[in-house]
């Protein structure tokens, strides 16, 4: 019922669709034109991989996995960064979620990464149950912040 492949840039005016309805999820405005310049420069300039989730029977995208490559200094190897996940509402139990989970998965293991890093809202327990159901393990021996900058 569902296909995962690579995005290519004849994808791109979908998966902008459905990446500023992610944002839109994350509480951020609307801002179609954001984010199809934003994805883009990603793919453009290389700086990301983006999986789609396609219905075999109209050939419609209804989810996309975005990874960023990084690296681990403890481990001395690369890492990747799974930072966006989203399926439509309509297609959420289809198995598209867990397809793009599969393909980030094999994307990290061609890389030689030496995991993936993801991080979720912590009222996201659709999320949360999904990603430990396929192995992902709770962080609770680090504490992450981030420096907002103008």
């Amino acid at each position: 019922m569902i296909r995962i492949r690579r995005a290519r840039a004849a994808d791109l005016d979908r998966v902008a669709s459905l990446f500023d309805a992610y944002r839109q999820f994350y509480g951020c405005a609307s801002a179609l034109g954001v984010a199809r310049r934003f994805l883009s420069e990603r793919l453009r300039r290389r700086e990301s991989v983006i999986f789609v989730a396609e219905r075999r029977d109209d050939r419609r995208i209804v989810g996309f996995v975005q990874l960023y490559p990084g690296f681990s200094s403890v481990s001395a190897r690369p890492m990747v960064v799974l930072n966006d996940l989203y399926v439509e509402p309509d297609a959420r139990r289809s198995g598209a979620a867990r397809g793009l989970i599969d393909a980030a998965r094999e994307h990290g293991l061609r890389a030689r990464a030496a995991y993936i890093e993801l991080a979720t809202g912590r009222s996201n327990a659709a999320a949360q149950a999904l990603y430990e159901s396929v192995g992902y393990v709770r962080d609770d021996e680090f504490v992450h912040y981030s420096l907002p900058l103008p």
